[in-house]
């Protein structure tokens, strides 16, 4: 404003300098004009009064002059000043105006300017904006507000770049920066909001890569090319298979420089007759050679055009019809492909026009839901097709769909000629160009069986597959139900663990198969003596049972009830079958006021009375604890088996399902650890893997026996798989993925060849943190696989959860697999689970011929038992490892 003031005064100094001058020369000439008249012209003393007068008046008249000339620039000089100013307020406004932040610093980095947007964009006020502030104190103070998440340095650098700088809001909005300077030193900072724009980009790149996707899975050939030179842009993963060329080739190249001349030749006067035809459309079949064969194809070429209606690339579809060209003429259009295509769709599928709810399009699987021929339904209404109730429901359901916009999935049953079936519905709205829903898509798939699957499997997760009874987990679960009715009440309970004398007998002397049916014939009467109470299958022989009623009486009566039950004859495949029982007792609340303690103290008392004789009943008796001691000092002496080097490792065989040994090819080991205990000599997996089980002695072991597992396959001239089980409280105690990974660079063996068997018991104990441990431990590279898949909680919701690559069957069905067709079917269902899923299956415990031939039968993936092999020093296998030189060695000494 100074310098602006100091011009205006220039500027009146000058004018009145010019007038000044004016009047200077004007009035010499006035005098000597004057002087002329004078009588005596050396006499100045005697001027004419008339003279005088006129000069007087002639300098009245120059001052007036003058004076006019002086307001006149005064008025002009505040007209402009009044300009400049509405002009500053105008430019100040539209810049508080622009859709993006503006600030602007002088040489000495001042804020001398900052706009109303960039004040809303982070949240700022005027009063914020103190006299003097820099632009380091602004962003400063952004950075304080918690709108700035970088440092000064980096502000400017990326700012000032070509691509300015983007940061995120706390509020999720983008903003844009762009930092100039000016020549005068100055700056100027544009901040843009570019959040609607990154959205659009991301959905673009969604959208492109969803259509990328959709193409890479439609079963013809899709490519595009460009017009101008011919080069390929674009090829599906269809055309990569039927070309054997990679799409990264194909792109940028040409058909002369991709294929032999005729076929080449041939493209090229297709992509020719469809340039020169009227509609941009071309089909035509001709042969092209492919890796030296020659092969027909059916193709269909159209032209595509640009907003200017310019042809810009051609898009290519076609498929190999050699093997069926007898088909061609119904593939003579993109229509009758698409149709083909969408009748072969293994689900229901029906296209709906929103505007009046005729059905436009169903395929060959829609007629069971229909009722009719596909032809009959078109032009047609729900309403028209179904009964009033059914055809209300389905109106109700399709207008929710479509004001959702979305896609809706609910099951219901529909009545079809089958009878009632449950299917599973999913509607998704088509929109318009303009965005109003045009057209209703709808998927019908027929559920009835898979569900009915997973009801089996459901009920096999809790219950016997043999007897039908509830398995361990239901009894533990109704045990704890039990205790909490009972709890703060004088109520009582007996637990009663019921063994089955004899079973072996009857197995060893008639067979498995009558065992099978003797256990259904107890666990019936079990049933019927127990009025109602609670039945369960524990283990093989052994049932657990809970009655109520005042104790230790109700459950002593009960005892001996179904222990005369038991001992009537059995008539099964009319023979009698004797049998008995053996009974252990303990009492709620006074031998244990939790499950596991009540189970065991029963299983205890089973342990005393079986010692006395068979067909006893004893009731659990505090001086029963000696057993328990007996496995402390086990504990003790497990303590100390991996540092004093007892532990050792056998492996077992597992191989592919062929329908012989021979047939059978081993494709990895399972590791089992075994203890050499040096005063009891060797000592059953069964008792001390508990033991460690239960006192977390089973991480340290576990540690030990990963990397034993891994050390020794890793010596392997053959790469073959090992298995190692992973427990439920190795995922509970310690970093498991960073032991794994750890002893995996350690060992050097390769992540794709160590499977990790886990149990149910991972994902019960803390589902989330479960799965995401073994997502983690997938990522390493491993194999993760499902054991005992059936024996405990098996709840399908884990296989929904992770994709394991792996569900072993429990050895348990496979045993009964020839003795009753339940187990049979179990099996194939779990297969059958399995390969939907995309898993591999495996069985273990095979021992016979017929259990090998019966999965291979059933594609069963693998199977692991004393078929194949016992659990053995690897030594043992050492042909199977590919140590031909070690077993020459051992046959050489041996």
């Amino acid at each position: 404003m100074a310098e602006k003031n100091w011009h205006v005064g220039s500027t009146l100094s000058i004018a009145v300098h010019a007038l000044l001058c004016l009047a200077v020369t004007g009035a010499p000439a006035r005098a000597f004009a004057a002087s002329d008249r004078l009588a005596v012209p050396g006499d100045l003393t005697r001027l004419d009064p008339g003279v005088i007068w006129e000069a007087l008046i002639a300098g009245i008249v120059v001052c007036s002059f003058l004076a006019a000339i002086g307001l006149w620039i005064h008025s002009s000089l505040r007209r402009s000043s009044r300009l400049q100013l509405r002009r500053n307020a105008f430019i100040s406004s539209a810049m508080n105006n622009l859709n993006q932040g503006v600030v602007m610093t002088d040489a000495q980095r001042r804020v001398i300017f900052c706009n109303d947007r960039y004040l809303e964009i982070y949240g700022l006020t005027r009063s914020d904006l103190r006299p003097n502030m820099t632009g380091c104190d602004i962003l400063r103070l952004r950075r304080e507000r918690g709108v700035l998440g970088v440092t000064d340095d980096e502000f400017y650098e990326k700012a000032s770049s070509a691509n300015g700088l983007t940061t995120e809001l706390p509020d999720g909005r983008a903003i844009l920066v762009k930092y100039f300077v000016l020549p005068n030193g100055g700056s100027v900072a544009t901040h843009l909001d570019v959040t609607e724009q990154r959205n659009l980009s991301r959905q673009l790149a969604s959208t492109k890569q969803f259509l990328e996707s959709v193409l890479d899975h439609v079963p013809a050939c899709v490519a595009a090319k460009n017009i101008e030179d011919g080069c390929y842009i674009f090829a599906n993963s269809a055309y990569e298979k039927f070309w054997g060329l990679s799409r990264d080739f194909a792109v940028g190249r040409n058909a002369r420089e991709l294929f032999a001349s005729a076929s080449a030749a041939s493209i090229e006067a297709a992509d020719q007759a469809a340039l020169n035809s009227p509609d941009g459309q071309h089909r035509n079949e001709f042969e092209v050679d492919r890796a030296g064969a020659r092969r027909m194809v059916a193709s269909i070429r159209i032209v595509v055009r640009n907003e200017s209606n310019k042809p810009e690339f051609l898009l290519i579809l076609f498929e190999d019809i050699t093997d069926r060209r007898s088909l061609s003429q119904e593939l003579e259009s993109t229509k009758k492909f698409l149709e083909l295509v969408v009748d072969n769709i293994p689900v229901a599928l029906i296209v709906e026009q929103v505007k009046d709810g005729r059905y436009l399009l169903a395929n060959r699987s829609a007629e069971t839901i229909l009722n009719r021929r596909r032809e009959e339904a078109t032009g047609l209404t729900a309403s028209d097709i179904f009964n009033a109730k059914e055809a209300k429901l389905i109106v109700a359901r399709d207008e929710a769909a479509i004001r959702k916009r979305g896609m809706i999935t609910e099951e219901h049953p529909i009545s079809t000629k089958n009878g009632l079936r449950l299917f599973l519905t999913r509607r998704a709205t088509v929109v318009n160009d303009a965005g109003e829903p045009q057209y209703l898509i709808k998927t019908h798939e027929d559920v009835t069986d898979r569900r009915q699957t997973e009801s089996r499997m459901a009920h096999m997760a809790y219950h016997d597959g043999l007897t039908d009874l509830p398995n361990r987990a239901a009894f533990l679960q109704a045990l704890t139900q039990m205790i909490e009715a009972c709890e703060g009440t004088r109520e009582e309970f007996a637990v009663l663990c019921v063994d089955l004398d004899g079973l072996k007998e009857v197995n060893d002397v008639f067979g498995h198969a009558l065992g099978d049916k003797l256990l259904i014939e107890v666990a019936h009467r079990l049933q019927d003596s127990a009025r109602g109470g609670v039945v369960a299958r524990l283990s093989g022989d052994e049932f657990g049972l809970i009655i109520d009623g005042k104790q230790p009486e109700a459950g002593l009566a009960l005892a001996r009830q179904i222990g005369e039950a038991v001992a009537k004859d059995f008539q099964i495949d009319g023979r009698p079958v004797r049998a008995g029982i053996t009974t252990g007792m303990s009492v709620f609340p006074h031998n244990g006021t939790d499950g596991a303690s009540l189970l065991a103290n029963a299983g205890a008392a089973l342990f005393r009375a079986k010692q006395k004789s068979r067909g006893t009943i004893s009731l659990y008796q505090p001086e029963m604890d000696q057993q328990i001691r007996d496995r402390r000092v086990l504990h003790q002496d497990l303590s100390m088996a991996v540092k004093n080097g007892e532990l050792s490792l056998a492996f077992q065989p597992q191989g592919a399902a062929g329908h012989s040994v021979a047939e059978s090819e081993i494709i990895g080991f399972e590791a089992l650890a075994r203890w050499q205990h040096p005063v009891r000599g060797q000592v059953s997996p069964a008792e001390f893997i508990p033991i460690a089980e239960e006192s977390g002695l089973i991480v340290e072991m576990g540690e030990w026996i990963l990397r034993e597992a891994c050390r020794e396959a890793a010596s392997w001239p053959k790469p073959l798989q090992v298995a190692v089980n992973l427990s439920p409280a190795q995922f509970m105690h310690g970093d498991v993925v960073g032991l794994v990974h750890s002893i995996l660079i350690e060992t050097g063996l390769a992540p794709g060849r160590l499977e990790l068997e886990i149990t149910e018991g991972v994902l019960i104990e803390d589902f989330d943190r479960g799965l995401a441990l073994l997502r983690r431990l997938k990522a390493l590279g491993v194999r993760i696989s499902m054991d005992d898949f059936g024996s405990g909680y098996s709840s399908l919701s884990y296989l929904q959860a992770f994709p394991f690559d792996k569900i072993k069957i429990d050895r348990a069905f496979i045993i009964n697999l020839g003795r009753n067709p339940q187990s049979a079917a179990i099996v194939r269902a779990v297969i059958d689970l399995g390969h939907g899923l995309e898993m591999s299956i495996i069985a273990e415990g095979v021992e016979t011929l017929d259990q090998l031939a019966f999965l291979a039968k059933e594609g069963c993936d693998g199977v692991q038992g004393y078929l194949l092999g016992k659990p053995l020093p690897i030594g043992k296998y050492a042909g199977l490892i590919g140590r031909a030189e070690a077993m020459e060695l051992a046959l050489k000494t041996g």
